[in-house]
């Protein structure tokens, strides 16, 4: 044992790290990553239902239905890259489109098949508009907290 040190098994320079914690919910990148692809294939599934889905389906009610589930798909597509930032919108957000146009999708695709689901669509839409509430009442990412 020398004089400068009192442990010659203590290591003159301590070097720690800190790996990155899981966490529960997704992070902002998880969250923009998600709208975009959401955007991108709600602008597929919405061409899909103005062009080939009329081959497929003659009924007008069940090609409106699937005009609405990409529209609501794409407007909640861009609300998740404006909200990514915001954890509970953003996930609200998320299952909302995933429950209420995946819903709808599989329902005017076949019906019977997809029966189970008819009461997921409301769901969806719930999140959907939970979503919207978390933006109203939270925090602004950045901003003071002000408000009710």
């Amino acid at each position: 044992m020398s004089a400068d040190r009192a442990d010659e098994d203590t290591p003159l320079i301590a070097v720690t790290t800190s790996p990155r914690q899981p966490t529960a919910m997704p992070d902002s990148e998880t969250f923009w990553k998600v709208g975009a692809i959401y955007g991108a294939t709600a602008v597929m599934l919405g061409a899909f239902g103005a062009h080939g889905l009329k081959k497929h389906i003659s009924d007008p009610a069940k090609i409106a239905n699937w005009s609405t589930a990409a529209h609501y798909q794409l407007v909640h597509a861009v609300a998740l890259l404006v909200a990514r930032d915001h954890p509970v919108a953003a996930g609200c957000f998320t299952a909302g489109m995933t429950l209420f146009s995946g819903s709808i999708y599989a329902l005017t695709l076949n019906a019977e098949k997809f029966r189970f689901l008819g009461p997921v669509t409301p769901l969806g839409g719930l999140f959907l508009m939970a979503g919207w509430a978390a933006l109203a009442f939270g925090k602004a990412p950045g901003a003071p907290r002000r408000g009710f």
